[in-house]
């Protein structure tokens, strides 16, 4: 089956998708023939679906995707600007939580979302753990303490740079600073020799936190035990992440304790225009 086909009667030879290809591989058409895939196109093409995304007569279907399988962009739903920056301040990062799961089929329905988040070349190398059982996020959280330890007995000022000291004088109060509580842990991991999953995995699991509003859930990245993934051990094995892969990022996951109800200040940009 071909790359790409085009319905002849639909297509009104506008280059409309081999302007936006971001593979150059779509030749438009001269005179009055219909673009067509340069011969190249199937070594090159990375799958983004710009092409059928983009034209506005249905008439181009790709071998993964056709039109009737990609829904069309609901303009009415698109928030303004001033809709836009005031969902985007309310961004708040939870880490109280109810002593409360959150069900199987929100957390799936949640990570499908933050699947369609943007990735280098269209790579698309993010997967996900979901640490759901709580018993194993305070198993994992204490992992985490033992780095902080053995870090305060060897790389003690860093450690304490880090306010390491103060969060295990919490654990051993009862009080955990490390996952704060939350039911869950969503871990994004990818293969480490692909370039692309530091930035495709953090911005997947931004995707992920500003969707989580939507389910009545809060989020909070977890910055320690994403540290402790890569640079202690016995949490890599606790993780059991497959052979030749890392962890790029985690999240906190859960029903928030308490809502939030003014939108707080932050610093003035510094901006350098040139």
């Amino acid at each position: 089956m071909a790359l790409i086909s085009i319905d002849e009667k639909r297509c009104k030879r506008d280059g409309i998708c081999a302007a936006v290809c971001p593979m150059g591989i779509i030749e438009p058409g001269d005179d009055d023939a219909v673009p067509a895939p340069s011969i190249d196109a199937d070594e090159l093409c990375i799958n983004c679906g710009h092409c059928v995304a983009v034209c506005p007569n249905a008439a181009l279907s790709h071998v993964s995707m056709s039109p009737d399988k990609c829904p069309p962009v609901q303009k009415a739903w698109l928030p303004d600007t001033e809709r836009v920056e005031h969902f985007l301040r309310t961004r708040r990062s939870i880490r109280t939580y109810k002593n409360r799961t959150v069900e199987h089929d929100v957390l799936t329905e949640l990570i499908h979302i933050a699947r369609f988040a943007p990735s280098g070349h269209n790579a698309q190398p993010a997967q996900w753990l979901v640490i759901y059982d709580k018993g194993e996020v305070n198993t994992l959280a204490e992992n985490v303490i033992d780095w902080m330890r053995y870090m305060l007995q060897g790389q003690e000022q860093i450690a304490k740079e880090m306010n390491m000291d103060r969060i295990v004088t919490a654990w051993e109060q009862g009080i955990d600073r490390i996952c704060r509580g939350a039911p869950h842990i969503i871990v994004t991991y990818a293969p480490k020799e692909e370039q692309s999953a530091p930035a495709a995995c953090t911005i997947a699991l931004t995707y992920l936190e500003l969707a989580a509003p939507s389910f009545g859930l809060g989020a909070c990245w977890a910055g320690y035990f994403n540290a402790a993934t890569n640079l202690w051990p016995p949490m890599r094995k606790a993780l059991k992440l497959p052979d030749g892969h890392s962890g790029f990022g985690a999240m906190m996951v859960g029903y928030p304790r308490y809502g939030y109800h003014r939108l707080p200040l932050r610093n003035e940009p510094f901006i350098t225009w040139r």
